[in-house]
């Protein structure tokens, strides 16, 4: 059952004008709002959007959309796609919206500084949006100014790095996971390759990367740095075969024979309750030594 709202009737030029002077909130039916194109973040039928759906059901949509009128008919979301599909599961027919008259470019930036403000962001949204705002930014500088593009660039880096809290380096290092092919972008979101060895697998080609999988699977692990730095040291001299990275890919990682891992509430299966974790250590180390003679003893017989 849809809420009850207030529907304010207007045509595209009245609402774009109204909202740009004065940026008033009107009702727009759901049906004539679609999402910006090529906008890089998620819309997830998760618990996080099981909770948004309950609140808007009691408390309605407190934070307007923002939308601009799109040429080809309706209104594209520049921020609130999340409140979109969260007011069409709840059954709303409307919600409330302010309407921006803006350029792309425009348009670009306010999308991406609007929706990075969310607490939980995927590296691939946090890449592409970067990229997104920087490409729309050095645009932006390249109609105004007479300044080279080199300069433009690092000027538009800083300033996308400065509000967002991080570096430039930051910036171009998050950038560099657009170059990745979804499969493995996929990985980095699911915190199956690690963000620092991720920058490294970017330099290589995507037929590279296929092959990468490949070897991946085979070996059944992740690349530690020092071995995603090596796989690009490969692309870089175009010897990136299989069998080197299956090569790779199959070293024993540093450190992994330096210890062994065992969760507590496995050993804990095997010792008293009121043993501490220094007595289960003395005691595995005792029962090791004498499965270590029977073992010597064995192999004299």
């Amino acid at each position: 059952m849809a809420k009850s709202k207030t529907t304010i009737s207007v045509s595209e030029e009245e609402a774009a004008s109204q909202g740009e002077a004065t940026e008033q909130v009107v009702q727009i039916p759901l049906a004539e709002l679609h999402p910006f194109e090529g906008h890089p973040f998620k819309v997830l039928d998760d618990e996080s959007m099981e909770q948004t759906v309950e609140s808007i059901k009691l408390i309605g949509i407190a934070v307007p959309l923002i939308v601009r009128p799109d040429p080809d008919g309706g209104y594209e979301i520049l921020s609130g796609h999340r409140r979109h599909h969260a007011a069409e599961i709840a059954g709303f027919d409307t919600v409330p919206v302010i309407v921006k008259n803006l350029d792309d470019d425009a348009s670009i930036i306010l999308m991406v500084d609007s929706n990075l403000q969310r607490e939980n962001i995927l590296p691939s949204e946090r890449a592409w949006a970067f990229k997104m705002k920087l490409d729309a930014m050095k645009h932006q500088g390249s109609r105004a100014d007479r300044t080279s593009t080199q300069v433009v660039e690092k000027l538009s880096a800083e300033q996308v790095g400065e509000e967002a809290g991080m570096s430039r380096e930051s910036i171009r290092r998050y950038i560099r996971l657009t170059n990745l092919i979804p499969e493995v972008l996929d990985m980095v979101d699911n915190k199956e390759i690690a963000f620092n060895p991720a920058v490294e697998l970017s330099f290589l080609k995507p037929e590279e990367q296929k092959l990468f999988l490949e070897a991946k699977d085979a070996a059944q692990t992740t690349p530690s740095l020092s071995q995603a730095q090596r796989l690009k040291k490969l692309s870089q001299d175009g010897e990136c075969t299989l069998e080197k990275m299956c090569d790779i890919m199959d070293e024993v990682k540093k450190g992994e024979l330096d210890h062994v891992t065992i969760k507590n509430d496995v050993l804990r299966k095997y010792f008293p309750k009121s043993y501490t974790p220094k007595q289960m250590e003395n005691t595995i180390i005792r029962l090791l030594e004498q499965w270590q003679r029977k073992k010597q003893r064995d192999q004299m017989l």
